[in-house]
């Protein structure tokens, strides 16, 4: 079988991309537009709807890699719908095309937008993101601050100041709870003289107080300093939960070199790892994963997508992707629970679906 480029590749690769291509614009800008009228409805003082426009811009190269999985599923299976309606694709096999040298024409026109995504996902979209959430904390208050690559968090309440490397937040009982690690605290007087200064390894926030744990405390005085060790120390907070959880950067918006940062650091402190691995694992395969569900997914366009408007064609589409993402997430959680490997925990759905793929191609040989 000759795997030159030919005419009917390119009949296949341009019908798949310019469907993916306007399935992921229209996704990405209807969720674009969900989350200003969501931020919109809390515009005042400084954060403005100009402010509120800029921000969500600033997060469009995230939704734009978010998206893209999805729009690739459905955009490639309305493509090939629409050579199926109009007897393209029968005339293809007529012709002597196999479904795999069809499928992997589609497959195939998405690589290059796939690699591209996955770049702008790596580099931009972080960056942009960071951006975003720095422009809406400046906005929104003057107490709390992201920190530059490195940097941390940092956040004042009071005469006192609190920095931290990592955060971590969640839902806890319907309570936000926001979780610090290798946190340092700089208390001052009034007019700016330095009290004392805290290292601790963790730091909890929840219900307005502040839980350090295995601190380390040295507190100034005017001729000397002194120092002592404390397991748990508490304190009341005046911080808002709400602008704390927004100032931690999440797991799914860091770099593939930033999650292996973190990783690297929580592993060194003896602290769990688990979600930035499953987050890093998830990353390295997403190019993988988004190519092999829609070579296997494109079959459908033979028999099941002959017959059926678009209303069908997006509501395959829309099972296939939601039931991929719980298979992804069902065996990457169970692979953390009972300590399989995360790469393979991760990579196991798309070698499943690779396998699957032989053995139908074979048959349909």
């Amino acid at each position: 079988m000759s795997w030159s480029i030919k005419r009917v590749d390119r009949l296949v690769a341009y019908s798949t991309f310019s469907a993916v291509l306007v399935t992921w614009l229209l996704l990405v800008g209807l969720d674009a537009a969900q989350a200003f009228v969501r931020e919109a409805s809390d515009a005042k003082g400084n954060y403005g709807i100009g402010t509120v426009a800029l921000q969500i811009l600033l997060t469009v190269p995230r939704r734009g890699y978010e998206w893209f999985g999805n729009a690739a599923l459905i955009g490639s299976l309305l493509g090939m719908g629409s050579l199926a309606g109009s007897g393209e694709l029968t005339a293809l096999r007529a012709a002597g095309l196999s479904k795999m040298r069809i499928c992997l024409s589609a497959a195939f026109s998405l690589a290059l937008a796939t690699l591209a995504v996955a770049a702008v996902g790596e580099t931009i979209a972080p960056a942009a993101e960071q951006q975003a959430q720095s422009l809406a904390l400046r906005a929104k208050s003057d107490t709390i601050a992201i920190g530059q690559r490195g940097g941390g968090i940092w956040a004042r309440d009071g005469d006192t100041f609190i920095n931290a490397k990592q955060g971590t937040t969640r839902q806890v009982d319907g309570v936000r709870e926001v979780r610090l690690a290798d946190v340092r605290v700089f208390e001052f007087t009034p007019k700016g003289q330095l009290l004392s200064i805290a290292i601790a390894e963790t730091a909890l926030h929840r219900v307005g107080e502040w839980t350090m744990q295995n601190v380390r405390r040295t507190r100034f005085g005017e001729a000397d300093a002194t120092s002592n060790v404390e397991a748990t120390t508490h304190w009341k907070s005046g911080l808002d939960p709400r602008m704390l959880a927004l100032s931690i950067v999440q797991a799914d918006y860091l770099s593939v070199s930033d999650l292996r940062r973190n990783i690297r650091y929580l592993k060194r402190n003896g602290q769990d790892a688990q979600e930035f691995e499953k987050v890093f694992w998830t990353r390295l395969f997403w190019p993988l994963n988004v190519l092999v569900l829609v070579f296997c997914a494109l079959p459908s366009a033979f028999g099941t997508l002959r017959s059926g408007g678009m209303g069908k064609r997006i509501f395959i589409g829309m099972t296939l992707a939601i039931a991929w993402s719980f298979l992804q997430r069902s065996l990457s959680n169970v692979g953390a629970v009972y300590g399989v490997n995360l790469a393979l925990a991760t990579a196991l759905p798309a070698l499943l679906l690779i396998a699957l793929a032989v053995w139908y191609f074979r048959r349909a040989g």
